[in-house]
């Protein structure tokens, strides 16, 4: 059954991870750690007064995430250096995963310029920002946010693919990042592959990047079903479910992580589809003072195609 939900690993963390870690604290009546919550979810399990709905419900309504990967190793400022837009529908049994380019030239609200690149709101006042920004110049609307540096980057890689993932690694990559491997086929762990997501000096440049993000969510859905398919996987399932959310900020609330969850078990994602924004021939390379390169937008192109790409097949009743 497990085969029929994995998913890219960001979203399984935070509509699955999040409520198998509290159940397995409250099963074994663990005592909190002696650390700060990062996040809602946190809190309300330090509390011990968790809000758990009762009776149990499942959601219903389809929801949008934002998840941000920011280039940070624990600074208070950063910029995001991976944007994505997730859908869960749980009537239509999909996940529709959006990236957003980073360097897209986009209006910024309440920002002295005006217009930026989109990575920049986050530099400049964190996720909401940024949220902001989304929802403004694409009109979709954002239902929750979950954020992720470097370091959470590379402990997730190692808690869930271990033994690390197959990629092919260029001779440009490896003397641009340093990587200490030969090029061709190499098994990759997690400092590693975040320097291989990160790589962008080469002829594809950013659009490299999504590409190899998009390769790596892929790989690593690969890796969560081989390890969660068996009795000895499941079992260890919460502990290292548990791990990940410790590097994961999030808003969502237990309410909502457990009528999401519930949905997610009972009514198992069949259809993962993707985007990338910008869509093809929708954008120009341009050189701007205050910003630098930027990608920029046929704002109106994209917007129909983003918007277009979320809403298909909910009128018909998927």
């Amino acid at each position: 059954m497990l085969k029929k939900w994995a998913i890219p690993f960001i979203v399984v963390i935070f509509l699955i991870g999040c409520s198998s870690s509290f159940l397995e604290r409250r099963t074994r009546e663990e005592k909190p750690e002696n650390t700060q919550p990062k996040n809602v979810i946190e809190k309300e399990i330090e509390s011990n007064k968790p809000k758990v709905p009762v009776p149990f419900k499942l959601a219903k309504e389809d929801k949008n995430f934002l998840l941000i990967g920011v280039d940070s190793r624990g600074e208070k400022v950063s910029r995001s250096d991976a944007i994505m837009l997730a859908r869960y529908e749980p009537t239509g049994k999909t996940i529709k995963l959006v990236s957003l380019m980073r360097d897209s030239y986009v209006r910024i609200p309440d920002h002295p310029f005006v217009f930026s690149k989109l990575n920049h709101a986050y530099y400049m006042g964190g996720k909401d920002l940024l949220k902001k920004t989304v929802e403004d110049n694409f009109g979709v609307k954002i239902d929750h946010i979950a954020v992720i540096d470097f370091n959470g980057f590379i402990h997730i890689m190692d808690t869930i693919a271990p033994k690390g993932l197959d990629v092919n690694v260029t001779q440009a990559m490896i003397k641009d990042r340093n990587l200490k491997v030969e090029p061709g086929r190499q098994k990759l762990h997690g400092e590693d592959l975040l320097s291989y997501v990160r790589f962008r000096h080469d002829d594809q440049n950013d659009f490299g990047r999504v590409n190899r993000q998009q390769e790596i969510l892929i790989s690593l859905k690969d890796q969560v079903v081989n390890q969660f398919t068996t009795i000895d996987g499941i079992t260890k399932f919460p502990q290292i479910m548990k791990q990940a959310m410790q590097n994961i900020e999030t808003d969502l609330k237990l309410a909502d992580v457990f009528a999401l969850s519930a949905s997610f078990l009972l009514n198992p994602v069949t259809d993962v589809q993707t985007l990338r924004v910008p869509v093809s021939n929708s954008f120009q390379d341009k050189y701007v003072q205050h910003a630098g390169a930027v990608l920029q937008l046929d704002l109106n192109e994209n917007t129909e195609a983003l918007n277009q790409f979320l809403n298909e097949g909910r009128k018909a009743g998927k």
